[in-house]
């Protein structure tokens, strides 16, 4: 999970998924004792020594210049978001791993939070750790786990839920989906803060304990989707279609998730239910509204 070897290993991942079809080369007739491309077939069509490609794989140089990394992403066939990803793997090591500083939610976002009375709101960092969220949005994501958890030394975290809390992980009807895309993320956030010790626990203690986590990590997916639709399961309110959108919030290095629904809708009349539920809840009144049919 070292981010040193990050490189590598992404490289070698994209160059096992490919065929020599793919790529223009002759398959020939010898077996192949791994999978996709061999690494004298990829330098080949990059344009670099064996050696050199060699050493950038076993993660021995991480020296490339921009010019390299466009022939092997070219060679590679890698996507735009791929091609991003590998030109912040090639960067240089940072020399001082800085004490993980805890993320804190800005008034003015906790202020705009409050402001959605039917669209569920989350705030979460570069690790996904939950820094903040309205009544609704703790209501759809996390209802049984305390309101005010964000403010708690050991934080809500989206992936850990993920991954690890059964009640979170039901939620989601397309869980491998939304598994994939979280796991993506943390691989880009891995190379953007190589220097970040807490992110990189996180990694360590999710594939120790989640063979699936596991999995999907070293798969590298990368393609993530700032707009999705989430097909969830709800405990209160039962099976609701929600558009989640994800807006970056720049300066504070967060994101803003939304969850909603277009209005007159059956589904948006679920997030009005779940929003008086959580609104009676927490002034203790009883709440036994039955979801309109």
């Amino acid at each position: 999970m070292k981010t040193r070897s990050e490189l590598g290993e992404f490289l070698r991942s994209r160059r096992e998924r490919l065929t020599p079809e793919q790529v223009g080369l002759p398959s020939g007739v010898t077996l192949r004792r791994v999978p996709g491309l061999r690494r004298e077939e990829l330098a080949q069509l990059a344009g670099v020594s064996v050696g050199y490609y060699t050493r950038l794989e076993q993660g021995v140089s991480r020296a490339a210049s921009p010019a390299v990394l466009d022939a092997l992403a070219m060679a590679l066939q890698l996507d735009d978001a791929e091609h991003r990803h590998l030109r912040t793997l090639a960067q240089p090591p940072r020399k001082v791993r800085r004490r993980a500083r805890r993320s804190v939610l800005r008034p003015t976002v906790a202020d705009l939070l409050a402001t959605f009375d039917d669209v569920a709101a989350i705030v979460i960092d570069h690790r996904t750790d939950v820094v903040g969220w309205n009544r609704l949005g703790h209501a759809l994501l996390a209802g049984h786990v305390d309101p005010g958890a964000p403010q708690e030394p050991s934080r809500p975290n989206i992936a850990r839920m993920l991954f690890l809390d059964p009640h979170h992980r039901a939620l989601y009807r397309d869980w491998r989906a939304k598994a994939m895309m979280t796991v993506a993320a943390l691989h880009q956030e891995v190379a953007r803060h190589p220097d970040d010790v807490a992110l990189e626990h996180l990694v360590g203690k999710l594939a120790v304990a989640s063979n699936e986590f596991a999995a999907m990590w070293a798969q590298r997916p990368i393609k993530i989707c700032a707009c999705a639709v989430r097909d969830l399961d709800h405990p209160e309110v039962g099976r609701i279609r929600l558009t989640n959108e994800t807006l970056s919030l720049p300066d504070d290095d967060q994101q803003l998730g939304l969850f909603h629904a277009r209005r007159g809708t059956p589904d948006h009349e679920a997030l009005v239910l779940l929003a008086s539920l959580a609104e009676r809840r927490a002034a203790d009144e009883p709440a036994t509204v039955e979801r309109p049919s």
